[in-house]
């Protein structure tokens, strides 16, 4: 119920009013304005990482991960059943790539030791799949990255403002706070269904990311409009008494039950 909330659009008609519809730039000319970082910061602390990025979509969040921080001396080790936006950002970089059968751990540690000597290990998974709303078993996926010295990296797109206790996803579902490294996800589906998507995790990746992440380098700033509709509908799901969660909850049983 957020897409058309009274409280969202009128976050969008004053952010509009005070920015402009556009700021016809790229973030690092003229197109970071204090709502960006604050909606950047609101999803750090939402999410309880270090630092965020914005992006156009989270189809480009996730085009401009790999390229920007891993080279040919890394490996990523991808669910087979990985999202298109995964499958496509993946094939930008130019780390060794293997690929486990779909949510198989035994496979995933057999690729896990295939790929011991590379430099890092990055283990790529949706947190929900969206085709068949498979959950990635997170728990197993990070003794399997702390046993082996690898990274987790989850797409949380089918799970952000509405899986987990307080729509916190998969890593709340699974109970797995602090042990992912990377997160990316969209504004264009829970959280309001306008568009803007991100990368948000350990400073050292964000980072490079401002640095190095053709999509973000090379693409107009998210526009003010839903960049303050998604700053308000962030503060809407922080709070311990919203009804958004439980609403979709019940929803699904009422169709499913």
């Amino acid at each position: 119920g957020l897409a058309d909330h009274p409280e969202v659009v009128q976050a969008a008609k004053d952010a509009m009013d005070k920015f402009g519809f556009g700021l016809s730039s790229v973030r690092f000319i003229c197109g970071t304005q204090s709502i960006h970082k604050q909606l950047e910061r609101d999803i750090a602390r939402f999410h309880e990482m270090d630092d965020t990025i914005l992006y156009p979509s989270c189809f480009d969040a996730n085009a401009g991960l790999f390229e920007a921080i891993l080279g040919p001396e890394d490996a990523i080790i991808s669910d087979a059943l990985n999202h298109a936006s995964i499958i496509d950002g993946v094939r930008l970089c130019k780390a060794r790539r293997f690929r486990y059968t779909h949510m198989d751990m035994q496979d995933l540690e057999s690729k896990l030791i295939e790929a011991k000597d590379a430099r890092v290990r990055l283990i790529a998974t949706d947190g929900v799949f969206s085709m068949d709303g498979d959950v990635a078993p997170l728990r197993d996926i990070c003794d399997l990255a702390e046993k082996h010295d690898a990274l987790v990296f989850i797409d949380e797109c089918h799970a952000t403002g509405f899986f987990g206790e307080t729509g916190r996803g998969t890593i709340e579902h699974c109970d797995v706070h602090g042990r992912v490294a990377i997160l990316n996800s969209t504004l264009g589906k829970a959280l309001g269904g306008g568009t803007g998507g991100y990368t948000t995790g350990m400073q050292s990746v964000i980072d490079i990311l401002r640095q190095k992440a053709r999509p973000y380098l090379f693409s107009n700033s998210v526009a003010p409009p839903v960049v303050g509709a998604s700053i308000k509908v962030f503060d809407m799901l922080s709070k311990g008494d919203n009804p958004y969660v439980a609403k979709v909850r019940d929803n699904t049983h009422l169709f499913r039950d």
